[in-house]
């Protein structure tokens, strides 16, 4: 018998149980303590509000804030800012968000751009973005034929996609402007 058929698997039913915040990915906990630090903070804040008023007029789609997506019994998420559509707002997350930011810290690093994106893209999340607040840059990947399509990266220019039959438009100049003046005096 192999060492690997010993590791306790956990499911969403232990997850629940737990103190503190958590992911759950393929039944392995991952701590996500400590607290991210300002800037991480700042530019979630930034990304969300600018999301939320672009999704003020539609009917059907929301923005929401360090909310759990239980993807199936065993992997439960926690994206930094996410769009969902036609969800139950009383309960978390169930169905795939259609877009999910993560603000990246040296921490969630490689989990982000490896663990996460491929569960993203086999889940059918629509726009993956990554944020990186050390260098103030954007990363933004759109599904395209079940695969991620890398649209490059944005410091200043205007992401336009559509999210059900909402425009979104993400200017990145406005999600950076200020955390420039923060961090460069």
């Amino acid at each position: 018998m192999a060492a690997k058929e010993f590791i306790t698997k956990y499911t969403y039913e232990d997850y629940k149980n737990w103190q503190g915040d958590w992911e759950l990915i393929e039944g392995h906990p991952i701590a996500m303590a400590p607290s991210p630090i300002g800037i991480h903070q700042f530019l979630n804040g930034k990304i969300f509000r600018i999301l939320d008023e672009e999704l003020e007029e539609c009917e059907n789609c929301v923005a929401l804030i360090e909310e759990d997506w239980i993807v199936n019994a065993d992997t439960v998420l926690r994206p930094d800012t996410l769009v969902v559509c036609k969800e139950d707002l009383l309960s978390n997350v169930k169905k795939t968000p259609k877009l999910i930011v993560e603000v990246i810290s040296k921490s969630t690093k490689l989990k982000d751009e490896t663990i996460k994106k491929e569960i993203y893209e086999k889940e059918g999340v629509g726009v993956y973005i990554l944020i990186y607040p050390d260098i103030l840059k954007a990363k933004v990947y759109v599904l395209e034929k079940g695969k991620y399509q890398d649209k490059g990266m944005f410091v200043d220019e205007i992401f336009k996609t559509f999210i059900e039959d909402c425009k979104i438009n993400i200017n990145f100049d406005k999600v950076f402007k200020k955390a420039k003046r923060l961090i460069n005096g």
